[in-house]
């Protein structure tokens, strides 16, 4: 790629929480396809080494590190070891999270609501805080690169789920986190946008994707007639760890084969 290109991504490092697989592997590839240098955070240690084995095709530096979003003290730790490892974080792309297993709202206990906003809201705000805390630093020594931030989202954040009302409030939460970080650190050249998927081939969708009765339901509501795929994301994720998007922020982008327009 020539070096002229806003999608030369040579020389910036960028983060992906829940990167060793599905939608966060696939943005992780696009990313070092483009040149950028790649952190991984999980945690299941054989699932980053798998990861880090597919992104060793590409002539960037990696990192994979154990951390559990959802603990305050391991985020911090994680963000200023992924900085010391790889000198500085431009992008940082808020993607892990988990499913809700309750039967029902009417049976959703306290417990099943905790453990899913402690990943999905609270992890991403975490994250989200030290990523910001180092690109507002960088500006104020004098580095007016600034930054992007970049949540998963959902559509249940806009339409809710039925079976899943800790999920959709944990995606709506980061729409609203996002546009807050959007409005608050324009200032410091950091932007921030949320990317909310459709059905999309994942270890979180194999069941569903499995079941006959939803696969009939679901997928003529697909425009475009397919699941989507890891690799519909790496384009998004390049746009975004970009200079093309250096005026883009506080967005909603839909990768989801049409399917909230239908």
């Amino acid at each position: 790629m020539s070096s002229d290109s806003p999608f030369d991504l040579t020389g910036r490092v960028a983060l992906i929480t829940g990167g060793n697989s599905g939608i966060g592997l696939g943005m992780a590839e696009g990313l070092a396809a483009h040149g950028a240098d790649v952190a991984i955070w999980g945690t299941h240690s054989e699932k980053n080494e798998r990861a880090l084995d597919i992104l060793s095709d590409y002539d960037v530096e990696l990192l994979s590190i154990i951390c559990d979003v959802s603990d305050e003290a391991a985020v911090i730790e994680s963000m200023q070891e992924t900085v010391d490892a790889l000198g500085r974080i431009d992008a940082v792309f808020v993607n892990a999270g988990i499913s809700g297993r309750s039967p029902s709202f009417l049976e959703m206990t306290s417990e099943d609501w905790r453990r899913v906003m402690s990943v999905n809201l609270d992890g991403a705000f975490y994250t989200a805080r030290e990523a910001a805390k180092h690109m507002v630093g960088r500006f104020e020594e004098g580095d007016r690169s600034g930054g992007s931030i970049v949540f998963t989202s959902s559509g249940s954040s806009e339409f809710g789920s039925a079976s899943g009302q800790h999920y959709g409030a944990t995606k709506a939460g980061v729409n609203a986190m996002m546009r807050g970080i959007a409005v608050a650190h324009a200032r410091h050249n950091i932007r921030c946008n949320s990317i909310l998927p459709g059905w999309i081939e994942s270890d979180m969708t194999a069941n569903a994707f499995g079941w006959d009765k939803f696969v009939d339901k679901v997928m003529p509501r697909i425009p475009s007639r397919r699941w989507g795929t890891k690799e519909d994301f790496a384009g998004i994720a390049t746009y975004l760890a970009s200079s093309a998007s250096s005026y883009h922020t506080g967005d909603i982008i839909r990768i989801d084969g049409g399917f909230h327009s239908f």
